[in-house]
């Protein structure tokens, strides 16, 4: 167990909270994070989190039995509760400008894949989070992971009656003192630095979603708690450095998503694991593909978009219409290996990755690396 103080502070509350090992959660990512990935993480110790996102019911069903027979280790499964993807928009409230406009913009791309222009209305999202919550609740998992959203007392407490730990992702103070007052087990405290969309229940501001990096968020959240909830850091977190500067800042643990997308078990394509490896480019927080802020590998498209929406001729779609509107040119863009018209979600610490282990190799380095690190702390 990685712990910055061990005979002072005792076992380490974020292990003893959730029945693990070691520190290191491994996020819920949607199209990432399958039942191989889960297992490996949870097997080597850390907590696996599966992604629950747009699977039908009897599909993550199977899903966690998959996971079970991987693993008998605790795991966690991942569902957003953002207000307008728990209850979909319907996309005939969504304006005819803000239709033309954010089609305008995906036609610029299309003749790339000979796919015809489009001026029509996205369908509506398939309305699957309530179905989905209620076959963990079924399958008593272990722990439950809210995204993009806190979850209300009531859901809190039909997941501790069938014995599942809660983890809420945050982004604010306020945000991490209310859930941990309303029964939330782990907070997770997501700074500016993280990859992925960012944890809101609803949509916020170029610059409200922007956020703060966590070496300020982190401190400030673990002080507002005083020890009421252990407190994992996300954001930039790739190696046992990053896991020994949370811990010194107060965190017991972390959460990584982009190191574990670089990973032999991800679900990730092919692209998106070797741009990781690459070393080229940069971050940029867009609400482009999926109509909700994420940091992602900056492409074509996330220029394209940005210059669309400052000029005030697109804004994109609520809930997750962005994402079904152009859903034929994203897919053909994976089909090809397209790297520039698909989302590659990265933090801003994907610098640092130059491999492709396996999951569970990451998960024993980084603690050997983490206790390396705080052995060496030397004297100021």
């Amino acid at each position: 167990m990685v712990t910055a103080t061990k005979s002072s502070r005792g076992p380490n509350p974020l292990c003893a909270t959730l029945g693990i090992v070691h520190p290191i959660l491994q996020s819920g990512m949607g199209g990432v994070a399958g039942p191989e990935l889960v297992a490996a993480v949870s097997n080597a110790g850390g907590l696996g989190i599966l992604a629950a996102l747009n699977l039908e019911p009897d599909a993550l069903r199977a899903a966690i039995a998959k996971v079970r027979d991987l693993t008998d280790r605790p795991f966690g499964v991942n569902i957003w509760l953002h207000d307008d993807v728990r209850t979909p928009v319907d996309p005939a409230l969504v304006g005819d400008d803000d239709v033309r406009g954010m089609q305008a913009v995906l036609n610029d791309f299309r003749p790339r894949y000979d796919l015809p222009a489009r001026l029509d209305r996205p369908p509506a999202p398939a309305d699957l989070v309530d179905a989905a919550i209620e076959v963990m609740i079924d399958e008593r998992i272990p722990v439950f992971s809210a995204g993009l959203g806190r979850p209300e007392p009531a859901l809190v407490e039909r997941f501790h009656q069938v014995g599942a730990k809660i983890i809420t992702m945050v982004t604010t103070p306020d945000d991490a003192r209310s859930t941990v007052d309303e029964g939330t087990d782990v907070v997770v405290v997501q700074g500016s630095e993280a990859g992925g969309h960012r944890s809101v229940g609803k949509k916020l501001s170029f610059e409200a979603a922007s956020g703060h990096g966590l070496f300020t968020l982190l401190p400030h959240v673990v002080d507002r708690l005083a020890g009421d909830a252990p407190v994992a850091a996300a954001g930039g977190v790739v190696d046992g450095r990053g896991l020994a500067a949370a811990l010194a800042l107060g965190a017991h643990g972390a959460l990584l998503g982009t190191r574990f997308v670089a990973t032999r078990e991800s679900r990730a394509s092919d692209v998106w694991k070797q741009r990781l490896v690459g070393d080229i480019g940069e971050t940029v927080l867009s609400d482009g593909f999926t109509g909700q802020w994420a940091r992602l590998l900056r492409s074509e498209f996330t220029d394209r978009w940005a210059e669309a929406t400052a000029a005030r001729r697109a804004r994109a779609l609520p809930g997750l219409l962005q994402a079904a509107a152009g859903s034929d040119l994203f897919s053909a863009a994976r089909a090809n290996g397209d790297d520039q018209l698909q989302p590659l979600y990265a933090g801003t610490g994907w610098v640092l990755i130059d491999d492709l282990p396996g999951a569970g190799e990451v998960v024993t380095r980084i603690v050997a690396e983490a206790r390396a690190a705080l052995a060496g702390s030397g004297p100021l």
